[in-house]
């Protein structure tokens, strides 16, 4: 079972400690309203509610909500990306017991179609991001070539040259300043 996964509780599971939505957003780094917003998106659903009907996490929904948060700041991906991604390994998890539960070679090829169709998204997904990085990285170094070649000038004792500074894809234009009048 991955940590995605929905776990089903059999009748005699121990208790799991619940947190309130602030001791998980604390937590993580987060704050209620992120947290909130997540449920309102589909991306997490609470353990259960308080007398009070105060939301209750477990450990599950704090690892989800961590999946989620690295997901989103420390690989970038849109919240968009990031319920597709939830969706298919839901789906991986469905299509594996539903796989297991029949013999049948003709839904069981749908099946497997699904889940190829399913790793081929992510993969895509996965690479045009990679791609992205990659353009962003070779526009760093050439702009740090481009530093290095004023540092060589000003070192050779000339004073570096002046150039047109061609607009990178995906560069912001530069702040334009204006002229008096």
């Amino acid at each position: 079972m991955s940590h995605l996964d929905t776990p089903t509780e059999s009748p005699d599971a121990v208790p799991r400690s619940l947190l309130r939505i602030q001791e998980v957003a604390a937590a993580l780094g987060l704050t209620a309203r992120t947290i909130r917003y997540y449920e309102e998106l589909g991306l997490l659903t609470p353990a259960a509610r308080s007398s009070g009907d105060y939301r209750l996490y477990d450990d599950d929904d704090v690892e989800r909500l961590r999946f989620i948060k690295g997901l989103r700041d420390e690989a970038g991906f849109s919240l968009t990306e990031i319920s597709q991604m939830l969706e298919d390994e839901a789906a991986r998890a469905r299509n594996r017991d539903r796989f297991r539960a029949t013999s049948d070679a003709a839904e069981r090829r749908t099946i497997i179609d699904d889940a190829l169709a399913r790793v081929d998204r992510q993969v895509a997904s996965l690479r045009a991001k990679a791609d992205r990085l990659a353009a962003m990285i070779d526009d760093a170094e050439g702009r740090r070539g481009h530093l290095l070649g004023h540092l060589a000038e000003l070192d050779a004792g000339r004073e570096p040259t002046p150039h047109e500074h061609p607009r990178r894809s995906g560069a912001p234009a530069a702040p334009r300043t204006r002229s008096p009048r």
